[in-house]
């Protein structure tokens, strides 16, 4: 990781640090501080779950991901009571979506979980080049280096053998998009930090979402990746459809009835 982005992390954890300090109930990490209600993080199951994830890491240390983790439970726990199988397009190792099979006991909704992902960084050959020129495939580097990128699917396969209908696809998106057999998708989580494979990816499985299909943009409010934004915005125009926009940096969308 560049000395850069290690200082401003290390400067963000000291503000959180000292926000919570002087209010210890207000909710401060992960770039969002707030002072609203978030007694989630107290429920007995959101524990649960949120402690399954954490050992999906391995010796990686808590990204400290609460709020986040809290919507993504609550859009799997939406599309659950939809028809259709659950697809992941970046998974890294597997922190949301191993909470998420852990909150709704998985192998009991008698669906498939199926997970994408290179678990090697950034394809080269997918990458803007607007996403290109701001370093994007330095960054990815500097992610695999510091191991916040998992590097290989070994431990990412066995984290994931715990649930018999877990299917992890080792490659690039969009390569790997043919694999996934679902006729009907319900829930599709987008996180791989570059626009082209994640267009690609909403666009393959648009058709197939079924109404009322929740996807959820991990980073389409997130500082520093407004390729991302624009793309998927454009995206939503073209189909007609509005994605919101969350504190967390995530971005909501719902397929429409039609």
């Amino acid at each position: 990781m560049s000395v850069r982005r290690s200082l401003l992390r290390a400067v963000a954890q000291l503000g959180y640090h000292a926000v919570r300090a002087v209010s210890p109930r207000v909710y401060a990490q992960d770039g969002l501080v707030s002072v609203h209600n978030h007694d989630f993080m107290r429920d007995e199951s959101f524990v649960r779950a949120y402690a399954r994830g954490l050992r999906a890491l391995g010796d990686a240390p808590d990204y400290r991901w609460h709020w986040r983790i809290h919507v993504g439970l609550w859009a799997a726990a939406t599309a659950a009571a939809l028809d259709g199988d659950f697809v992941e397009c970046g998974v890294n190792r597997g922190f949301l979506s191993s909470a998420i099979m852990e909150r709704l006991d998985w192998d009991r909704l008698g669906r498939t979980f199926w997970l994408l992902d290179t678990f090697a960084g950034l394809d080269a050959r997918y990458v803007s080049d607007g996403e290109r020129t701001a370093g994007a495939l330095e960054r990815s580097s500097e992610e695999l280096a510091s191991g916040f990128y998992v590097a290989g699917a070994k431990d990412v396969i066995a984290n994931f053998a715990q649930w018999k209908n877990a299917r992890v696809v080792v490659g690039p998106v969009p390569d790997t998009l043919p694999s996934v057999t679902a006729v009907r998708v319900a829930y599709l989580h987008i996180d791989m930090n570059c626009a082209p494979p994640e267009v690609a990816a909403l666009e393959h499985f648009w058709t197939r979402l079924v109404p009322g299909a929740v996807v959820l943009l991990d980073d389409y409010a997130y500082l520093g990746f407004e390729s991302q934004k624009r793309a998927m915005d454009a995206f939503a125009a073209r189909r007609g459809v509005a994605i919101c926009s969350l504190p967390t940096g995530q971005g909501l969308l719902l397929r429409p009835p039609h």
